[in-house]
């Protein structure tokens, strides 16, 4: 299945969560698939990082719904976010791997999941993730979703992509500066909070 056509019917459940997704080529398609949610997304930029930021924002936002669209290599450098998450049980964190079995954006050499013997899903069950699966066809990425986002327990979707992008969509227009604020002025907005007060040097 095509990472486009998941995002697709995600963002199509997708009204006031927040979201953190990995740099590559799936940023520029989830700029398109949900164009409602630019601002409530925050473009990361480290690989294994995407789902830690979600989980520190779920613990800190504990009533808003948190979403990660993390990928295959992203979650291989980070696998101990995996018994964070089961050690922690955050009930507002949903989290989807993109499993495309290869490092697109740097030209495509296999990830470990390639092999046919490394399962994330089985990992984030192992650590003690119980609600882990993996998805192969958009009609079961769909319905997970569904679940995902109602569950009150960490719910993780690996979703079975293939390695191509969406082509003729339009490039994200901002750099990662100005992305970390937009997406700082949407949390401040929403929930009345000051995150970043005005510059001394103003």
């Amino acid at each position: 299945m095509k990472r486009f056509d998941c995002m697709k019917a995600l963002a199509a459940r997708l009204k006031d969560e927040l979201v953190i997704l990995s740099l590559g080529a799936s940023v520029d398609e989830w700029y398109n698939a949900a164009p409602h949610m630019r601002s409530a997304s925050l473009f990361q930029q480290q690989l294994g990082c995407v789902t830690p930021e979600a989980f520190g924002l779920a613990v800190g936002l504990p009533h808003r719904r948190i979403v990660s669209l993390d990928t295959d290599g992203g979650m291989m450098f980070n696998l101990g976010i995996l018994a964070t998450l089961g050690n922690e049980q955050p009930k507002n964190l949903f989290v989807v791997v993109w499993d495309n079995e290869c490092y697109q954006s740097i030209g495509g050499p296999p990830t470990h999941t390639a092999s046919g013997r490394v399962d994330l899903a089985a990992i984030a069950r192992g650590a003690g993730v119980e609600q882990a699966f993996t998805v192969h066809t958009v009609e079961e990425f769909d319905a997970h979703c569904a679940k995902g986002l109602a569950s009150d327990v960490p719910y993780v979707v690996v979703a079975k992509v293939t390695g191509t992008v969406q082509p003729d969509i339009k490039r994200k227009h901002s750099d990662g500066r100005e992305d970390k604020y937009i997406f700082v002025r949407h949390v401040e907005a929403t929930e009345n909070i000051v995150i970043m007060g005005p510059s001394e040097h103003n």
